[in-house]
Parts: C-alpha cells; sequence; structure tokens
C-alpha cells in the first residue's frame, strides 16, 4: 500500500527500529534488512508526474522522452498485524549455475515484537501501543539437500487462546501479556511424535516460524 497522505510519517515505525542493533544470523536481522530504507537513484530512479507536468505542461502533450525521473526513497513497512504471523525463510542461494541449499542456524526467539518494522498508523494497533508482540507456536524444518530432503514440525499444543479468537473474528487487541502462550512443545516426523524442550525447538534450522498475536 502506498501512502501519499502524510509525507512526515511516511518513514516512521511504532517502535524506534535505529535501537535494535539486530544480531546476525537472526530473524530480527533479516526482518531489519527487508524492511530497510532504500535510496532509488541512477536507473531506479521514479517517474515524476508533478516534475515531468511542471517541466513539459499537460499530461496529454507529454512523450516519453520528456518524462523527469527524480531520486527517491522506498521503504516496505507492516500496515496491517496479522493475528497469525507467517515467516518463510530463504533457504537456498545461488552457486554458479546450481541452487544450494543453506543449512546455517537463523536465531529466532520465543516472542517478537513487530513494532520496530510497522508503520506509525498501524491499521489495528491501538494508539499509545509501541508494541506489537508475537509468541511462537510452530516450526517446519528441512533436512537434506535441495533435491531430497524430509520435514519435519515443532508445535506446541496449549490451551485455547481466546484472545487469539478475539483478533481473527472481531480484530480486537486488548490483551496484555508479554510471556510465550504456555503449553509442551512435540517433535512430529512422520507418525512418530515426542515432547522436546523450547531449547531443542529453538536450535532448529526453521524453514517455516508460525507465531500468533498476544499484543
Amino acid at each position: 500500500e502506498v501512502s501519499t497522505d502524510d509525507s512526515e510519517m511516511a518513514f516512521c515505525t511504532l517502535a524506534n527500529r535505529e535501537e535494535l542493533n539486530p544480531e546476525e544470523d537472526s530473524v530480527h536481522h533479516c526482518l531489519y534488512q527487508f524492511t530497510r530504507n532504500e535510496t532509488l537513484s541512477e536507473t531506479n530512479k521514479l517517474l515524476c508526474d508533478v516534475c515531468t507536468q511542471r517541466h513539459c505542461g499537460p499530461k496529454n502533450n507529454i512523450s516519453e522522452k520528456k518524462c523527469v525521473y527524480t531520486n527517491a526513497k522506498k521503504q516496505m513497512l507492516i500496515s496491517l498485524a496479522p493475528p497469525i504471523l507467517t515467516l518463510h525463510l530463504k533457504r537456498f542461494q545461488q552457486a554458479g549455475f546450481n541452487l544450494q541449499k543453506v543449512n546455517r542456524h537463523i536465531k529466532f526467539p520465543e516472542v517478537i515484537d513487530l513494532a520496530p518494522f510497522c508503520t506509525a498508523k498501524c491499521k489495528n494497533v491501538a494508539e499509545g501501543n509501541t508494541k506489537v508482540l508475537y509468541s511462537l507456536y510452530g516450526v517446519v524444518e528441512h533436512s537434506g539437500t535441495m533435491r531430497s530432503g524430509h520435514y519435519t514440525a515443532y508445535v506446541k499444543m496449549r490451551a485455547m487462546n481466546n484472545h487469539l479468537s478475539d483478533l481473527v473474528l472481531r480484530g480486537q487487541s486488548q490483551a496484555s501479556e508479554t510471556e510465550p502462550v504456555k503449553g509442551q512443545w512435540f517433535h512430529i516426523s512422520d507418525t512418530h511424535v515426542q515432547p522436546v524442550s523450547v531449547s531443542k525447538v529453538l536450535s532448529s534450522q526453521a524453514y517455516l516460524l508460525f507465531y500468533e498475536r498476544l499484543l
């Protein structure tokens, strides 16, 4: 969504992202890089209709050669905080003419705050809130190579989250929890299911991460 009604707020976030200093090889660093402020210049300049009309007159008299391009800034931020947050990590890279799987561990937290990555006018965040918290409840892990392998999952079994139901059905956000939703983690591989510790979950090579909104 492109917002042009308030240029002063265009690059503002709910929480100060400059205080993050995210650790390399972490989900926070991935989100920080994905939502960074970019400068569009040289061959990436933006077509400016206002500048073009100012220099060339009415739009119907403008040829493509006379269009005016200008430097600009671009930033992608979250404008609507979802009840369920799904993060898909890119676990492959180009190696010559082939694709190669990325096997290194990417750190991810039990509770993550999306506020530094949300626009200051995030639609479903109450005014004055500076946190948008999510609790981890599921992880998908892939073992193997780009050509073959096996998918397993870590899932948290917990009591029904009435707050999550309110978020899904009515878009309400009134909770004040800052701790992870309590529950028992299980590792699932085909028909094999066994309980595991949270430390085992957080040490996995995550491919997909599933969070539910707390606040």
